[in-house]
């Protein structure tokens, strides 16, 4: 039976007794005196049965509550305040040890938290025995639970609001995937395989990485090598900055529990398989760049980026901002850029300026005389080529594929007087194109990658809805949406593909609208 203290006093004098009786030694939730189980607390309300039930609890006595769990390392945490959320719980254990596992049954105001030992949770359940914890000012209940561990199966089915019972066969779930599903947010600086190989492996072993665009964004899935080191990157990092104001990380856990890598390049790796190929028309990581990521140059980033990554150390954070040491212009690499695979028919030293333009100011662009199909790109800096980089590779100009790495060549050079090299290698220099020429340009808050939405800007007043459909449709390629903005001086433009909106942004962007209304056309992050 449960004997029901009705008084606080009463509770607090039978608490000192028990101490005494255990010669100062701080007692577990459950203490068994003759036949009589004694709940130590302070607080009457956490008593099972104690007073009214408050729909948290229900009104009968579970088997957790009725009966003396020996110890475990999963622990049940009852009245819980609504809308708590699983960091909330999961720092009540943190000072104990590792937190390995988390499952929260919100509608009923608790959550079993698994720690790493169970000496861990021994010392948690005695620590909270003689210290009230609180959630959100709320006193909360902590005991053992009946389950030895936080298994993996059975997911809707407790989240469906069944209770674990004492000898249930039903499993508890949490985290149960070692891959992370990685969303970039805010990418105005390029972020690279390397870089998140740097952050994430702070937190353990990171096994395979695998990095895309899906919806115009970068993402990647990051494989540990088991899940409760992901569950622990994961509360870590998620929301936070790798670069300060930008880069968001947003992650989540992926269903895939192992990933399948074929190529060790810039856009997979496979660290457990060094052996593996890089792929056809995949480049492998440039040895310059490689060194980029390695950089242990303790001025090269930290001071320079504060807010990156707080919750980390600053070997951490150095780490996490690594791949800024090659946009510093500190790792030696430089502004020229390499793109294959292009249509020799089609491509112009023109259209190549005004694609790659819009990440960087394009100085230079060489088509190779006995290699049409591929071009040096000279960009203003390291940062440029590098974004020009990460935007552009993988894309689809003029019906193919390109690849774009960086080159070793350090500058461009142009044909000697008087040599006709066909046309091949232009100098924009000093063109009057340039995106990024004047420092603090709002050009620099509005790069993204290639999408299907166009954004234009500097339209005539005269120009109508329609004048632009036409203009846009005759260029190649369907449009699907279009809207104004107030002012009718800028609009959105939505093309049916992504690589008919490149080719839209190639051939109008500068288009003479008359009376000297040059139509500015650049990507857009947004959706009609």
């Amino acid at each position: 039976m449960i004997a029901h203290w009705p008084i606080r006093q009463t509770v607090v004098v039978v608490y000192l007794l028990v101490c005494k009786f255990l010669q100062g030694t701080p007692p577990s939730p459950f203490l068994r005196l003759s036949s009589i189980d004694v709940i130590i607390t302070t607080d009457p309300g956490s008593i099972p049965g104690y007073g009214t039930s408050n729909g948290s609890d229900s009104k009968k006595l579970r088997v957790e509550d009725r009966m003396e769990a020996p110890p475990s390392r999963v622990l049940h945490i009852r009245k819980l305040p609504n809308e708590t959320s699983e960091t909330e719980v999961i720092a009540l254990g943190l000072p104990f040890g590792k937190v390995t596992n988390i499952l929260t049954l919100k509608g009923k105001n608790q959550a079993f938290l698994e720690l790493g030992t169970e000496e861990a949770a021994i010392t948690m359940v005695n620590y909270y025995s003689t210290v009230t914890p609180h959630v959100r000012n709320v006193p909360v209940f902590i005991q053992y639970s009946n389950h030895k561990e936080l298994k993996t199966d059975a997911v809707s089915a407790v989240q469906g609001g069944g209770t674990p019972t004492s000898g249930s066969d039903l499993a508890l779930t949490a985290a149960s995937s070692p891959v992370l599903r990685i969303i970039i947010d805010n990418m105005f600086y390029p972020v690279t395989l390397d870089v998140l190989q740097q952050i994430f492996s702070k937190f353990g072993t990171v096994m395979k990485i695998i990095t895309f665009t899906k919806n115009n964004q970068f993402q990647a899935l990051l494989q540990f090598n088991d899940p409760s080191t992901a569950q622990q990157a994961k509360i870590a990092l998620d929301g936070q900055n790798i670069y300060n104001s930008c880069c968001t990380l947003r992650i989540d856990y992926s269903k895939l529990v192992n990933l399948n890598v074929k190529y060790n390049n810039d856009k997979s790796r496979d660290y457990t398989r060094p052996e593996l190929p890089a792929g056809d028309g995949q480049p492998a990581m440039d040895p310059n760049m490689a060194a980029a990521f390695q950089g242990k140059d303790s001025n090269s980033l930290l001071g320079k980026i504060p807010g990156a990554l707080s919750p980390l150390n600053a070997a951490a954070a150095a780490a996490a901002a690594a791949g800024r040491v090659a946009l510093s212009g500190h790792s030696g690499s430089s502004g020229v850029l390499l793109a294959s695979n292009l249509n020799e028919e089609m491509v112009t030293p023109q259209s190549l300026f005004t694609l790659f333009g819009v990440y960087g100011d394009t100085q230079r662009v060489k088509i190779l005389y006995n290699k049409k199909d591929s071009a040096l790109i000279q960009m203003a800096d390291a940062s440029q080529a590098q974004l020009a980089m990460s935007h552009l590779n993988g894309q689809k100009m003029y019906g193919k594929v390109i690849r774009v790495a960086l080159s070793k060549h350090t500058s461009v050079q142009l044909p000697r007087d008087g040599l006709d090299d066909q046309g091949l290698t232009k100098d924009f220099t000093n063109s009057p194109l340039h995106r990024f020429k004047k420092p603090g340009s709002k050009n620099f808050q509005n790069i993204f990658p290639p999408s299907t939405t166009l954004h234009l800007s500097n339209i005539p007043t005269d120009v109508t809805e329609e004048d632009l459909r036409l203009l846009f449709s005759n260029a190649g390629g369907t449009v699907n949406a279009f809207k104004f903005f107030q002012d009718h001086k800028m609009a959105l433009l939505q093309m049916s593909t992504v690589e008919e909106a490149i080719q839209g942004l190639i051939d109008l962007h500068n288009y003479n609208m008359g009376d000297n209304h040059h139509l500015r056309v650049s990507f857009s992050k947004s959706s009609i």
